[in-house]
Parts: C-alpha cells; sequence; structure tokens
C-alpha cells in the first residue's frame, strides 16, 4: 500500500464512516481500483477485526451491477466503501444494501491524485455548504438554469425531494459519494437546453462543448456523435429510459476549485450544477436504467422559483 494513500484512507473510515470495533466493514473494489481498495481495507481494518476486501472486474458501464456475492456482502455489511472505475451509486447492489441498513460510501472513477485530493477536505464545512443551499431550494416548485454559453434549461420537480451529499456517513441506512458536496434531486420533468462546458462522464474533462436539447424529462439530442452513439446503444437494451433526465446537481464543495477531469471531483466543485442522463430510481425518481452520465456546467446560474398561494382580497 501507497504510505500517501493511508491518510485519505483513514479519513473515509474515520472521519467519514465513523466505523467502531464492533462493525463488520466490507470494501469493494476493481482490478484497476486495487491500490485504492486495499488502503481502505488496511485503515478498516485497524479499526475492526471484522473487515473485507472484495475485488471484481470492473464493470462495462456506470451503474451495471455488481456479481451477487458482491450485493450479498454489501446488504449484510454494517458499512462498506466502493472503490471502483465504474459507479455502483446508481445500482439496486447499493440501495439494498442501505435498505438493510447499511451506511457507505462509492467512490466512483476514483483515481489516486483524486483519492489524495478529495478526502483532505473539511467535511463539516461541506456540511456547512449542503444545509445552506438546501435552505435557498428546498422550496422550489421549478429551477431554471442558464449559462452564458447557451444553457437555460427549467426542471420541474412535482414532489421530488432535494437531497445532499455531504459526506457524513454516520447513520445506518445513509449513503454518499466521496469525495462529497453536493446537493441534487431527480426533477420531475425538464425542457430546455445544456451545454456541458467542464468534465463529462466517462469522457473525463472536455476540448469542447456539448449542447444536449431535452423535451418533457427525455433527452432528444446530443451535438456530439460519440456521446449520441453511446446512449443509443443502451437505448437498445432499455428504449427511452436511457434518455431520462434524471438528476439536477449542485456542487457545495469550495475546497475545489479547479476542475480536474474527474466527474466524481468534478461535480462537487462550489460554483458548478450538473446534470445527469439515464437512472434516477436510486435518488428518488423512478427510471431504472443501466447508465447515469453526469455533464458538469461551469459558472451557472440558478433561479428558484416559488408558487406562493394565491391571498383573497
Amino acid at each position: 500500500m501507497a504510505d500517501d494513500l493511508a491518510s485519505p484512507a483513514r479519513t473515509a473510515v474515520g472521519q467519514c464512516l465513523a466505523l467502531s470495533p464492533e462493525e463488520s466493514c466490507v470494501i469493494v473494489t476493481d482490478d484497476e481500483r486495487e491500490p485504492i481498495g486495499r488502503a481502505l481495507y488496511a485503515a478498516a481494518s485497524a479499526v475492526t477485526d471484522d473487515a473485507t476486501l472484495l475485488q471484481m472486474p470492473p464493470r462495462d458501464q456506470h451503474a451495471e451491477e455488481p456479481p451477487a456475492p458482491v450485493t450479498a456482502a454489501m446488504r449484510e455489511a454494517d458499512a462498506f466503501l466502493a472503490p471502483t472505475t465504474k459507479s455502483l451509486s446508481h445500482t439496486r447492489a447499493r440501495s439494498a444494501a442501505c435498505d438493510a441498513g447499511a451506511r457507505g460510501a462509492t467512490l466512483p472513477g476514483i483515481t489516486e491524485d483524486v483519492f489524495r485530493a478529495g478526502l483532505g477536505a473539511d467535511y463539516e464545512r461541506i456540511a456547512d455548504e449542503c444545509a445552506a443551499m438546501l435552505e435557498q431550494v428546498a422550496d422550489a416548485d421549478e429551477i431554471r438554469v442558464t449559462t452564458s454559453q447557451g444553457t437555460d434549461i427549467t426542471f420541474g420537480l412535482g414532489d421530488r425531494t432535494w437531497r445532499e451529499d455531504t459526506g457524513v456517513i454516520h447513520d445506518a441506512g445513509s449513503f454518499s459519494n466521496l469525495p462529497a458536496g453536493e446537493v441534487f434531486v431527480a426533477p420531475k420533468t425538464a425542457d430546455g437546453r445544456f451545454v456541458v462546458d467542464g468534465t463529462m462522464s466517462p469522457h473525463g474533462l472536455l476540448d469542447h462543448e456539448i449542447e444536449v436539447t431535452v423535451e418533457d424529462g427525455y433527452v432528444t439530442e446530443f451535438s456530439d456523435s460519440d456521446v449520441a452513439a453511446e446512449f443509443e446503444a443502451t437505448a437498445e437494451e432499455v428504449g427511452r429510459d436511457a434518455y431520462n433526465l434524471a438528476e439536477l446537481g449542485i456542487g457545495t464543495n469550495v475546497a475545489v476549485t479547479e476542475l480536474a477531469g474527474s466527474v466524481l471531483l468534478d461535480e462537487k466543485a462550489g460554483g458548478t450544477v450538473h446534470i445527469a442522463v439515464g437512472d434516477d430510481a436510486s435518488i428518488g425518481g423512478d427510471v431504472s436504467a443501466p447508465i447515469h452520465s453526469d455533464g458538469v456546467l461551469r459558472e451557472p446560474t440558478v433561479y428558484a422559483e416559488v408558487d406562493l398561494p394565491t391571498v383573497e382580497r
């Protein structure tokens, strides 16, 4: 285990997860993230005798389910951490584990550099930033996002509830990404256009803008042919659900001041918005799809609109 991975691993296990000696902890990793997995296993093993490391081949795409033994182990554990190449955040395995009372975090697409940088944050401050942002948007019936690059999209929230990702994972059944720092919602519907000018999964930091057109909650057009082809391939399997406008997220990690090319870290950057397409069933929506692709927008303006009751005079 690299010595410089030990400190962020201890932060994840201690400050974020608050693992105790009487608890069981499962570390789920894959062949491409083994060093981070082993660092977290070592940190967990220093706290409890009931730590397990499970390693699997990388999944082919985000939100693809892990092997059945991994699903079972996550569900039976008190706590879990999942540093993997492809995200397990939006899998039924992760949801089932939390529903059973396990608490944990996924670290999708984590690299050693992002692990070192992102797990050095002040998570109490991140929690405060999330609370302040939720206060501004929680009662909104509609959210509009614009940018100077041409984004102008409106989200109808309906009965959907905002959630927060603080990195503080102390309660049974709680879940977070690590690195953390966002508030997010699965919109009921959306219409307009957004322009990704930051990072997009799985492409990393973009060298060109990607325009995405949305009508009645579904993407109807991507300006980039490669991105369009990726979604077309998924749509052959699951149909229209691949194009579901899945998430609106607002970054609250003020320690992230520059985009690094990792969606995991960049979508948390304070002052950014990210919009995802695909699966939203694990974040309060009702669409299950084997894809969840986030695009980060730099320097957005966010308008929160609240319908006030009519007062009779």
